[in-house]
């Protein structure tokens, strides 16, 4: 192999690595691209719907460490993105393995996944559910978002009665906006608060299955 090749060929790997590093810092510690697969957020959220998820919203992570400098705390209401699953360790302690779950398509089912759902139960808070109804220390939660599709009137624990729960503290308690067919708190507990990535902030581009774009969704701000 001839010199200048060498050279031409380092360059390649040298522009690709950099390039691997920003898009690993980028979506670590600024704006991360998420999908989404399933109807657990309907009709807030739908699936092919695609989300910019802000990472700086709450916390700004110390590069490669797993540690992270608290900015702000997720408020009720809030739609938030988590780690759910086995924690992964930091860059330093397991590169290779950091690695791998960074980067989705490395990523396998032993790597935590990201779930999104809406804060409801905040660190101190009485969690109730009565017959659907979401109560927050004694008095019935706003949520206007709510869709439930089980027409029948079938009283399913913990689905539709629950509690009360105290929120411990360093915890928050999350469900699905469509309530009747969401995995969520009420089935597998509280979200750490060291888990959750960051706020759900914009809707940058929605297909449908079969039918194609759905143009007026494009640049929808979540709420």
């Amino acid at each position: 192999m001839s010199k200048s090749l060498a050279t031409t060929l380092g360059e390649y790997v040298k522009a690709i690595l950099l390039a691997v590093v920003l898009a690993l810092l980028i979506r670590s510690f600024v704006v991360q691209a998420f999908k989404i697969p399933s109807g657990s957020m309907l009709d807030t959220l739908l699936v092919g719907d695609h989300l910019l998820v802000t990472k700086f919203a709450y916390d700004v992570k110390i590069p490669l460490t797993g540690a992270a400098m608290k900015l702000d705390e997720p408020e009720r209401g809030d739609i938030v993105v988590f780690l759910f699953g086995q924690d992964v360790p930091s860059f330093t302690e397991e590169p290779a393995r950091w690695l791998q779950c960074s980067l989705p398509g490395l990523a396998d089912e032993t790597c935590p996944q990201d779930f999104i759902k809406r804060v409801v139960g905040l660190p101190g808070d009485i969690v109730e559910i009565r017959r659907k109804r979401v109560l927050i220390n004694g008095r019935e939660l706003d949520e206007p978002y709510v869709q439930f599709r089980d027409a029948t009137h079938r009283d399913v624990q913990p689905r539709d009665r629950l509690g009360p729960l105290k929120v411990p503290e360093g915890k928050y308690f999350v469900l699905g906006d469509n309530r009747d067919e969401s995995l969520d708190s009420r089935f597998w507990g509280f979200v750490d608060r060291e888990r959750i990535k960051g706020k759900a902030w914009r809707i940058y581009w929605s297909w449908e299955a079969g039918e194609g774009p759905r143009w007026e969704r494009m640049g929808h701000a979540l709420q």
